[in-house]
């Protein structure tokens, strides 16, 4: 799991535990997905490139950075929206671009119902964006359509990752890195994560 970062810091691990809560309200799920997405966004943005600028402090001229890369995040509908504005706060140039993928109960596949990606990349680094990495389905299908359209460099963030889902990933496309809060023991019968959080969609929006 050379390419997987499960986050060890201790603000991570607090927040987790509340989103995990079952007791949570949506608007605090919704508080706490933004505010773990931005700190996994910390780490995942670690390797970014960057250019010299000079800047006139003060006191005096000296050299600072600008970022070289630019940003875009793609969150999978609909779960992955709510970890865009935490990333933002981050990186309010970041470009967002949206693809619809659900899964298929009876299958369990990913099945993809929208696509608005321009022509061609605009940005350098995709993050993609999903909660759950559940059987790896739709992470591997985004990577494909985002890969297909030209994107170069490819990150998967996410709250929390199954076994199952990170090897299916890593099988498929093992040039993307995956950053996650946590990884947890297993998928059930129905490809929920064990123990999970429940479904990430339905808690955010409060359609359980």
């Amino acid at each position: 799991m050379s390419n997987v970062l499960a986050s060890t810091h201790p603000l991570v691990a607090h927040k987790l535990s509340r989103l995990r809560d079952k007791s949570t309200d949506p608007k605090r799920f919704r508080e706490l997905v933004r505010e773990i997405s931005a700190l996994l966004a910390y780490e995942a943005t670690a390797d970014l490139q960057t250019i010299p600028r000079e800047v006139e402090t003060p006191l005096a001229k000296m050299t600072g950075m600008d970022l070289k890369e630019k940003i875009g995040l793609v969150p999978i509908l609909r779960a992955g929206l709510g970890m865009v504005e935490g990333i933002w706060e981050l990186m309010p140039s970041a470009e967002v671009w949206h693809i619809g993928l659900y899964r298929d109960e009876r299958t369990l596949k990913p099945v993809e119902y929208y696509n608005k990606l321009p022509t061609e990349p605009t940005v350098s680094v995709c993050l993609i964006l999903d909660p759950m990495l559940a059987t790896g389905g739709s992470a591997t299908a985004t990577v494909g359509v985002l890969k297909r359209w030209g994107a170069k460099k490819i990150k998967f963030v996410g709250l929390i990752g199954a076994p199952e889902g990170i090897s299916r990933l890593q099988s498929d496309h093992p040039d993307v890195d995956i950053f996650l809060a946590a990884i947890d023991d297993h998928l059930n019968e129905k490809g929920y994560i064990v123990p999970g959080l429940g479904d990430a969609g339905d808690r955010q929006f409060g359609t359980a």
